[in-house]
This record gives structure tokens, C-alpha cells and sequence, in this order.
């Protein structure tokens, strides 16, 4: 089919995409955004307007595996499922606008976590964003004030940095406290731009423009109440995402239901959704790594290249400690992700053992049957 790129331009289409889109076009196949997905639905948007699809019946099937740990279960890995941000290659009706995802196209970025409630599967959060914008909320007990918070942020950036994508801290509410530029002074040693912000009176959201320019994508990630929809509908002029009250504590009350990927008029695009409760990295190493660079540096002077920074003699990163060059509570912090991130790589070996097993059962059965 035809395609001009440049009136895909403020959906965030870039020469990555073209490349990967030529076989499909060679199909008759039109470029689509993921916007939204509800349960087998999705909404897209494209050179037409806004799509109603679904996702092929082959589609399906490509993303269908055995799960060895539940006899007879079958269950669609969801990392390789459409996300939100997302491009995909669609056959449309134009007539109806509705169309069928015929393939996902390979991601620029993309944000992940470990599903909740599986032992070893990839959620992706959000696809194909320039910008990730960590947000916690200037708000008494919040990330400035409390060490565990602090913690917290540096697990979402660990996320933020193996995503690919630019990481940004966002706080929100500096209405609500007389100190905020000060305290935002205290997250330098993240090693990432932070940005203050209040939905209120307008404060820092200038410094936000040049991660929202026209055809740039951002993403929001943080917890509950945050401000993060309040944040939405201050860029956007109007009351479209639902909030609540805000608490006595300054905290809002979460409403966010659905991931959504809304275009900014005059801007880019943002993807809004809802506050993490449980944040379980996946496959973050390098995030890691970037999260807390000056470990990362610091490693490298270590005598030994797989010091743990336990017990190793001549390590650099403890030395760091015992000088105060580096806090203490930085490097417990940094322990404690990478343990979490090799009990995560551990129980991989172990399902894929078990996947080879049951695929070598498997094989074994069809030998039989042909005998």
C-alpha cells in the first residue's frame, strides 16, 4: 500500500518502524499505534482516525505456550503481546473502522516488569516512549522524606534505564510544601534530571516541554496518587482522566483503571497508568547499572572483575563506603536488586529446563505413535 510517513509523524512513527513496516506494507498492511487494550480489544490510532481491532486468530496462536508447571495449561506470554505504545501491522476497514493486528513491530523501548502473579513472565508496561518520567509526589512522608521511598524510586529507575529509554524524575505538588526546590536537591546522587512540578499553580511545567515536543512520546510510572492523571489533565486543559480528593497527608486517592495512550494537542503523546503496587524488575541488568552508575563506575576499579563488594579484597565500591564517598544505604540498595534480579534469572533456568523436558516428552510421544 501507499504510505506517507509524515502524517504518521506526530503518532511517534520514526525510520526504525519504516524499516521494519516495508514487508508488511508489500502485504497491503497499514501502520497502527496502540492506544488502548481491554481484555482481546484494542484501540488504535492511524492515518484513517481512531481503529477498533482485534487481534488475528494466527496472531493468537504465534503467542501461545505450554506451561510445564500446570498440566494442560496454556497461556499467552505477554511480553510478546501488543502493549500500550506499541506498532503494529494492521489489515482496516476503513467503512467500519475496525481492523485486525496481522504482526507487532519490533519495539525502539520498552518498559517492563515480572508479572505479579506469575514466577517468570514479562508485563510490558508501556512501548516505543523517548521519554520515562518517574513520578512521586512532594507530599509529607513522601519520597523526599522517607529513605524507604527513596528506595523505591531507585527500583523504578532501574526499570526507567533498562527500558532504553531518556529516565526522568517528575515530582509533583511542589504547591504543598514552602522547601521543594531544596528537597529535590537531595535525589542528585540518582544521577538523572529531576523535574518540579505542581498541577496547581503551573510551577516547572515549562521544563517539561521539551520532553513533550510534537511526535516525542513520554511515559508516566509511579504509585497511587501521585498525581499523575491530575498531571495529564493540566497538560491537556480539560478533566479528561477521572481523580478524587486529595488526602490530609497531600496523597491522592488512585483512579487510573487502564494504561492509555493519549495524544497532548500541540505536544506529543503521554501514556498514563495506573500506580504500581508491586514492582518486580525483569531482565534489568543494565538498568541496574544505570541506576546506579556510581557503583557501576566504582566496580570497575575493583581488584577482581566479579567482585561481589562483600568481602573481596581490594574492592573499590566498599572503600567508597568506608571514605563516605559513597552512601551506604546506596550500596545495601544496589545488593539487595541484584540478588532479586538473580533469583529472577535462576528460576528462568529452571522453566526453561522444564520447557525442553516437556517438549522432549512431547517429541517422544510422536515417535511412538508412528511406530
Amino acid at each position: 500500500m501507499s504510505l506517507n510517513p509524515s502524517e504518521l509523524v506526530e503518532l511517534g512513527w520514526h525510520p526504525f518502524f519504516e524499516e521494519h513496516f516495508r514487508p508488511h506494507a508489500a502485504r497491503g498492511l497499514a501502520p497502527a499505534r496502540v492506544a488502548v487494550q481491554h481484555r482481546g480489544a484494542y484501540l488504535l490510532y492511524s492515518e484513517t482516525g481512531e481503529l477498533l481491532a482485534e487481534l488475528a486468530g494466527r496472531l493468537q496462536g504465534d503467542y501461545v505456550r505450554h506451561d510445564p508447571g500446570k498440566l494442560g495449561f496454556e497461556a499467552r506470554v505477554s511480553g510478546q503481546l501488543p502493549a500500550i505504545g506499541d506498532w503494529v501491522a494492521a489489515s482496516v476497514r476503513v467503512d467500519e473502522a475496525r481492523a485486525t493486528i496481522r504482526a507487532v513491530l519490533p519495539r525502539r523501548t520498552r518498559v517492563s516488569r515480572k508479572t505479579a502473579w506469575s514466577t517468570t513472565d514479562e508485563q510490558v508496561l508501556a512501548a516505543n516512549m523517548d521519554t520515562v518520567f518517574v513520578v512521586s509526589a512532594l507530599a509529607a512522608g513522601a519520597v523526599v522524606d522517607d529513605a524507604a521511598s527513596v528506595r523505591r524510586l531507585e527500583r523504578f529507575l532501574a526499570m526507567a534505564h533498562e527500558s532504553a529509554a531518556h529516565p526522568v524524575v517528575l515530582l509533583t505538588k511542589a504547591d504543598l510544601r514552602d522547601d521543594a526546590r531544596e528537597r529535590a536537591l537531595g535525589l542528585t546522587q540518582l544521577g538523572v534530571d529531576v523535574v518540579v512540578t505542581s498541577s496547581l499553580t503551573g510551577e516547572g511545567l515549562d521544563e517539561l516541554e521539551p520532553y513533550l515536543a510534537p511526535g516525542k512520546t513520554s511515559a508516566l510510572l509511579g504509585s497511587s496518587g501521585v498525581g499523575k492523571s491530575t498531571l495529564i489533565n493540566t497538560l491537556l486543559g480539560v478533566e479528561r482522566l477521572a481523580t478524587r480528593e486529595t488526602r490530609s497527608d497531600g496523597m491522592g486517592r488512585h483512579t487510573t483503571m487502564r494504561r492509555e495512550l493519549i495524544r497532548l494537542p500541540g505536544r506529543g503523546l503521554i501514556i498514563d497508568s495506573p500506580g504500581l503496587r508491586e514492582i518486580q524488575l525483569w531482565d534489568a541488568d543494565d538498568g541496574l547499572g544505570g541506576a546506579f552508575a556510581e557503583i557501576d563506575q566504582l566496580a570497575a576499579q575493583c581488584r577482581f572483575r566479579d567482585c561481589r563488594h562483600t568481602v573481596e579484597p581490594g574492592c573499590a565500591v566498599r572503600g567508597a563506603v568506608e571514605t563516605g564517598a559513597l552512601d551506604a544505604s546506596r550500596l545495601a540498595s544496589f545488593r539487595r536488586l541484584q540478588r532479586e534480579l538473580e533469583h529472577l534469572e535462576q528460576k528462568q533456568d529452571v522453566r526453561a529446563a522444564a520447557e525442553r523436558k516437556h517438549q522432549y516428552r512431547a517429541l517422544a510421544r510422536s515417535v511412538r505413535k508412528l511406530r
